[in-house]
């Protein structure tokens, strides 16, 4: 497909046939990526509860390099499709080469500082005395891996934000395949537990970085990454950071509140962290499908908004809320009358631990579904460069309500407030996305297409 008509198909076709052509690669990748996420915490799992613990526990450092990443990406990526939108292809090439050449910088100076200051992270991310050599051997090969995972999602998303999700949907879930292949072979077969599967995520890291390095620079209708049109300048940043920063402030908040969660929940012991652990990972699983399918939104509202057409906007907005509320309504449904063959698939020696984390999936599983309009709230205002409503949005539920609720719920019902917490953030960021996402709709309502 050439790039005039992949334009045309983000500007002319139905939203609800270019959307769901959009989405289906970046589902795939998403749900692949949680996958093999799981089956980090489900191998690991098996050397014992306080191991399962030190993967909820790294696992908010490796969001601190994806919120980081996703900054860059996200911010690049809105930049480019807006561009491509208004028929500026030489502005979207220097956001390419400059997103990708600072995220590679940028994950060289992460696995500096994390690498000679491990023994205090860790300890510093919640991890308890038993946890805390587990959580060191995870944390090593992440942070060996950091520059090549930096470039890995900024590529993913600038592909994405280009229309060509499928290109990025190949590097990402052969890496995941990868990964889940190599995490039994090291953890067990090699005997290298919890370091072991670190180790599977750095090789699998390493080979998507290479497969989406391949697909941006040899694909013809893919913009190439290159060295003179690296631009580190402040306008360009400010633009990147402008854009990006809502992703940061999602990703950025939630590994703040991850990290609470395991402070907090480590007074009730490692049971506590393990079961809270497999919760957000379970969880994450079934969000994937609507972070994905809202990333197959993105460029058509970004291509569309730049090109002045609003009120495609809006129909592709609404669009994506109703089916990413129907996905999330199935998928909790089935979810919660397995809530607790669910839990005991990934620790069924821990009695306690499937104990904890039965309840707080079900209370989880009760609002999942609002986060169907958060979600598409966030990447809607973000796409179309609402920065700072945009932030609003992705801080709420992981920011704003979940931390003064991690804060406050367990002082007052101790650990029932731990699992009381997501739920109750999720109903307050509803209604705060629908205050903010209602004006804009609003407003743009009353502005004319751009003919």
């Amino acid at each position: 497909m050439t790039p005039q008509q992949r334009s045309d198909m983000l500007l002319h076709e139905p939203v609800s046939r270019v959307i769901p052509k959009m989405a289906i690669p970046t589902i795939i990748s998403m749900l692949i990526t949680n996958i093999y996420n799981m089956a980090d915490t489900f191998f690991v799992s098996q050397i014992g509860t306080s191991a399962s613990g030190a993967v909820g526990v790294i696992f908010s450092a490796m969001a601190i390099i994806q919120a980081i990443a996703f900054t860059i990406g996200m911010g690049s990526g809105t930049n480019v499709s807006q561009a491509l939108g208004a028929g500026d292809e030489e502005r979207a090439k220097r956001f390419v080469s400059t997103g990708f050449f600072t995220a590679f910088l940028v994950g060289v100076a992460i696995a500096v500082l994390g690498l000679s200051s491990i023994d205090w992270l860790v300890r510093f991310l919640g991890a308890t005395e038993t946890i805390a050599p587990y959580a060191k051997d995870y944390a090593t090969y992440i942070f060996y891996a950091a520059p090549f995972m930096m470039c890995s999602f900024v590529m993913n998303n600038l592909l994405r934000f280009e229309g060509l999700a499928a290109y990025a949907m190949v590097g990402i879930t052969t890496g995941g395949i990868l990964n889940m292949v190599l995490d039994p072979i090291l953890i067990f077969g090699l005997g290298l537990g919890t370091a072991g599967a670190a180790i599977a995520t750095a090789i699998s890291q390493l080979v998507s970085f290479t497969i989406l390095l391949l697909m941006t620079c040899l694909r013809p209708d893919a913009i190439s990454i290159d060295p003179r049109r690296f631009s580190p300048s402040l306008k360009i940043y400010g633009r990147i950071l402008y854009n990006g920063f809502p992703s940061l402030g999602r990703q950025g908040i939630a590994s703040v509140s991850t990290i609470l969660l395991n402070t907090t929940a480590g007074a009730y012991g490692d049971a506590a962290i393990a079961a809270m652990s497999i919760v957000s990972r379970f969880v994450l699983f079934i969000n994937s499908s609507v972070i994905g399918f809202g990333q197959g939104f993105q460029p058509v509202c970004g291509f569309c908004y730049g090109a002045g057409k609003y009120s495609r906007v809006r129909e592709a907005f609404w669009y994506c809320v109703k089916v990413t509320t129907g996905i999330l309504l199935v998928l909790c449904a089935i979810s919660l009358i397995l809530s607790r063959p669910i839990v005991t698939v990934f620790r069924r020696d821990d009695p306690l631990v499937i104990s904890i984390g039965t309840l707080a999936l079900r209370l989880q599983l009760c609002t999942l579904p609002l986060w169907g309009f958060i979600t598409m709230s966030n990447m809607f205002t973000q796409s179309i460069g609402y920065g700072v409503r945009a932030t609003l949005i992705s801080v709420s539920r992981q920011g704003i309500f979940l931390i003064p609720a991690l804060l406050i719920l367990p002082r007052l019902l101790g650990l029932a407030g731990i699992q009381l917490a997501a739920p109750v953030s999720d109903v307050c960021a509803f209604v705060m996305s629908l205050l903010i996402v209602r004006s804009i709709l609003r407003q743009l309502e009353r502005t004319p297409d751009r003919v």
